[in-house]
């Protein structure tokens, strides 16, 4: 049997960056992290044994009376930036630059009316974060069967 070594192995860049950001913030008290930081069960509840607990819902973010958010790195819509701003609260973004940049232009080009199509799980984290961004209704295809669907 040949067994080969990959030449890099781990978390890409934006996952490592929001990981180090929590790690980073564990000597405080009350920190949160909006939804899972990432998708790592291991990373998750080593982090909830350090005093990390995750939100899972804007409820849960009204019921804070104090504290650290921590935005994972999948991002977040608009209004929870709105929300932990408007409560207070001490906000980290550890989004992954590379999403924070599609929402700065979803948010720039739907604010000039155009329509803003997403393709991806609209249940996904990042996909509803992207939603979150848009200023028009935006429009989410999981696949390219869709596409002939679609009306603008």
């Amino acid at each position: 049997m040949e067994i080969t070594v990959a030449k890099s192995a781990g978390f890409c860049f934006g996952v490592q960056r929001a990981v180090d950001m929590v790690y980073a913030q564990t000597s405080n008290e009350d920190v949160y992290t909006y939804g899972p930081i990432i998708h790592n069960e291991q990373v998750v509840s080593d982090l909830e044994r350090q005093g990390v607990r995750v939100l899972h819902s804007k409820e849960e973010l009204l019921q804070l009376p104090k504290g650290t958010v921590i935005i994972r790195s999948h991002g977040v819509a608009k209004d929870i930036y709105d929300l932990i701003e408007d409560k207070g609260l001490h906000l980290v973004d550890a989004t992954c630059p590379f999403v924070r940049k599609i929402h700065h232009i979803v948010w720039e080009e739907s604010g000039k009316g155009r329509q803003i199509l997403i393709i991806g799980n609209q249940h996904h984290p990042e996909v509803e974060g992207i939603m979150g961004w848009c200023q028009t209704k935006p429009v989410v295809i999981q696949d390219a069967s869709q596409i002939d669907k679609l009306e603008f």
